[in-house]
């Protein structure tokens, strides 16, 4: 086997691996190290021997399919393997796109930084783009069982991706430097000295700052006010896209388990709730036209004592439906509105129908929704006050901008409601409960998780899952939560922090396209002038002060790349 073709099965190989032990840090498995370790393999395989844009391309996208790939089967659960596979296949170009970046990104001085900058650009992107992005498998996600948690109530989501990718980056840097230490003695050791001096810096900035945001994290679990809470998971008749065909028998379902919970009232077995949080469809037959359904949810409201918030479908003037949250009070009936802000493409709307049809016969089965406005927190009624209750709907709360928008909206506390019994028994209910804890942290704030067929949660301020419920059973979640109005750091940045990162990494990687990068249309001559300089990649690692350690045929001082040839 040829250096080079043995460079590129270990880059594969590497970004494989990668790609795998990312997709094991993510919840049920929850091996938060496992993020750190992912990204610190990436920034090897796209830094040692400064490969060439294409290579990094490479290995970025195997890095995409080996992540996702395994991330997201709940998706083909019920409609086979081609939308998963086909989603998972887009994504991974994002992360061909960043390996282009950071490859390139990387021949600058200190390459930890810009392999972080580069991960925040492309997390960002594909969060917003196309048909409104899609966030999931954000690394950040993956760290609600790490140290690095706290970070979130400073910099929010992507700051705690930024943390991850940072941390992985700046050890993988350091041992590259204590490599090229052993393998070259003391010829360059002044400057190896401050290359590993300042990847030492990068790699404890996170953790230093998680450990000093900790107290104040932990304390918001106490607050001046609280309000109890009951979270009701009615359950499902059963599995499958169809689950809503006994929309009856789901309703039924919240109102028998809601009453059971007023009998526990009543019996001094449970505390009585200031209100109590129904799911996402739990009343698919709309109470606002259905006088059956509005009788059933009024008599669960008058029994429990409180009001429901009741998660249903409300046909508009337009003939469109909302996924809506209606407030329910037992005296005076709906007092309150939530139409779901950011609907969810290829489920509550289909993009280019006509198109995707050809593709799948599923595709007819999407819907038609409108996306709502107006104010993402609702006022709730309670024996102690009103309570002013943030929404974020299902599919919303992967959106940085959901929580965040519910939160300057006055919310004191966070709602999700949900509905995964269309993806069976598969890991994304887990996935998306980890969401949840992470806009705890972001946000500082309580937050209930009521889902039609699990999981529901109830969690703290600090992102601590204080009571949770199975899966495919019934179940009625207690628990006494603080309300907070101050909001943190992160809250209060919004997504300044993101779009700074973004706007730097894009003109690093330009500015290093520009200074580093020849592009070159001569034809190759037979001694291959233009040739890909990876194969040497062992005796060309990135020196320590973040230049690239390599020469080309425009003489020994000569550290530009070709852009273009074999790799």
């Amino acid at each position: 086997m040829s250096r080079s073709r043995l460079d590129w099965v270990i880059r594969t190989a590497g970004a494989a691996g990668a790609g795998i032990a990312m997709w094991a840090a993510f919840p049920p498995r929850n091996l938060w190290f496992l993020a750190v370790v992912s990204l610190g393999m990436l920034a090897a395989v796209m830094s040692v021997g400064a490969p060439r844009a294409r290579t990094g391309a490479w290995t970025g996208f195997v890095f995409g399919l080996a992540f996702f790939v395994p991330l997201l089967p709940w998706i083909g659960v019920y409609v086979g393997p081609l939308p998963w596979l086909a989603l998972a296949a887009v994504l991974a170009v994002f992360l061909a796109l960043f390996g282009v970046i950071a490859t390139v990104s990387m021949r600058l001085p200190a390459p930890p930084l810009w392999f972080t900058l580069s991960w925040v650009l492309v997390e960002g992107m594909r969060s917003a783009f196309p048909f409104g992005g899609f966030p999931w498998g954000r690394a950040s996600f993956s760290q609600v069982d790490g140290p690095l948690l706290p970070l979130a109530s400073a910099l929010g989501a992507p700051g705690l991706s930024a943390a991850v990718a940072l941390l992985g980056a700046s050890i993988a840097w350091l041992c590259q430097i204590v490599v090229r230490a052993v393998r070259d003695g003391d010829h360059h050791g002044r400057r190896m000295v401050r290359g590993a001096a300042l990847a030492v810096l990068l790699a404890l900035l996170g953790p230093i700052a998680a450990i000093t945001l900790t107290p104040a994290s932990v304390d918001r679990n106490v607050g001046g006010s609280s309000a109890r809470v009951a979270a009701v998971q009615g359950n499902v008749p059963r599995l499958g896209l169809d689950f809503n065909a006994q929309r009856r028998a789901v309703l039924d379902n919240h109102v028998r388990e809601t009453e059971e919970l007023a009998a526990a009232v009543r019996s001094g077995a449970a505390e009585q709730p200031d209100f109590v949080a129904w799911p996402e469809n739990a009343s698919d037959i709309s109470p606002l036209t259905n006088p059956d359904a509005a009788e059933e949810i009024t008599a669960a409201s008058v029994a429990v004592g409180a009001p429901i918030l009741v998660g249903t479908l409300v046909m508009n003037p337009d003939g469109r439906p909302t996924n809506t949250v209606l407030v329910w009070d037992q005296q005076r009936g709906p007092v309150g509105r939530y139409d779901k802000h950011i609907v969810q493409p290829f489920g509550e709307y289909l993009p280019w129908r006509g198109f995707f049809r050809l593709f799948s016969s599923y595709a007819d089965m999407a819907g038609d929704f409108r996306p709502g406005s107006g104010s993402s927190a609702l006022s709730v009624p309670g024996r102690s006050g009103t309570v002013r209750v943030g929404v974020s709907t299902c599919w919303e709360v992967a959106f940085d901008r959901s929580a965040r928008k519910a939160v300057d909206d006055g919310a004191q506390m966070l709602y999700v409601p949900t509905n995964n019994a269309t993806f069976g028994r598969t890991e994304m209910t887990y996935q998306q409960l980890a969401m949840s804890q992470v806009r705890a942290v972001e946000h500082g704030r309580s937050v209930v998780v009521a889902a039609t067929s699990g999981v529901s949660a109830i969690i703290d301020p600090d992102g601590m899952i204080v009571s949770q419920s199975g899966i495919f059973t019934p179940d009625v979640l207690t628990s006494r939560v603080p309300l907070h109005t101050e909001r943190t750091l992160a809250t209060r940045l919004g997504s300044w922090p993101e779009i700074v990162a973004m706007v730097i990494a894009a003109a690093g990687f330009l500015y290093a396209l520009r200074r580093h990068t020849r592009f070159s249309f001569r034809p190759r001559s037979p001694r291959g002038h233009v040739a890909d300089h990876t194969s040497a990649h062992l005796a060309q690692p990135i020196r320590s002060d973040g230049q690239v350690a390599t020469k080309d045929p425009g003489g020994p001082d000569d550290q530009t790349k070709e852009f273009g040839g074999s790799g």
